[in-house]
């Protein structure tokens, strides 16, 4: 594999990783700690991730328990959940934090699986166009006459393969994605 193919691939696999963590966050009927990646609570004038001041785990299908290490953070992590843009209600015992995943409308279901394809075009177009910085690359190494033309184009044949394959997985991760907002 060529160099070229192979800074292909890494980008292409960044971009992958990108979507997966996109659709972590999305908010589905189920219960689940991704939902919570992004989320920061003020820790001593810090502003730190809730999981790494906090147990947050799932017992059942649709309840979320955050167990934070301090509890003095119970007030920040049920304030920083109520001003994110997840729309959970949280309560809490003085220990623990529980939160009730509400079943999804369909309404709001057929919204969050038209954001899946549009998050998963995006990656589509951004692997599409790292095959094309791939064969600029490949042009331009046989202008310079590092390549020859058979090595070009047996190139430009691998990255349009390394292409496909993510595309294929891309569309893969988007329909279990799909399944997973439409399961009620």
């Amino acid at each position: 594999m060529h160099s070229v193919c192979g800074a292909s691939e890494d980008r292409m696999k960044k971009t992958l990783v990108s979507l997966k963590e996109g659709y972590g966050a999305l908010r589905t009927g189920r219960a689940s700690a991704a939902l919570f990646d992004k989320l920061r609570v003020d820790y001593y004038g810090e502003k730190s991730p809730l999981n790494q001041v906090a147990n947050i785990s799932a017992p059942e299908a649709r309840l979320i328990v955050i167990q934070p290490w301090d509890k003095a953070l119970i007030g920040e992590i049920e304030k920083a959940i109520r001003s994110s843009e997840l729309s959970l209600n949280p309560s809490n015992d003085g220990k623990v934090i529980r939160i009730a995943i509400p079943p999804l409308t369909e309404e709001r279901r057929r919204e969050l699986v038209k954001f899946a394809k549009s998050q998963a075009e995006q990656s589509r177009v951004a692997v599409r166009n790292i095959r094309r910085d791939g064969n600029d690359e490949l042009k331009k190494l046989l202008k310079d006459k590092e390549l020859t033309e058979d090595e070009e184009s047996k190139h430009s044949e691998e990255l349009q393969k390394l292409t496909d394959s993510y595309i294929k997985q891309i569309d893969q991760i988007l329909e279990e994605k799909e399944s997973e907002i439409m399961e009620v």
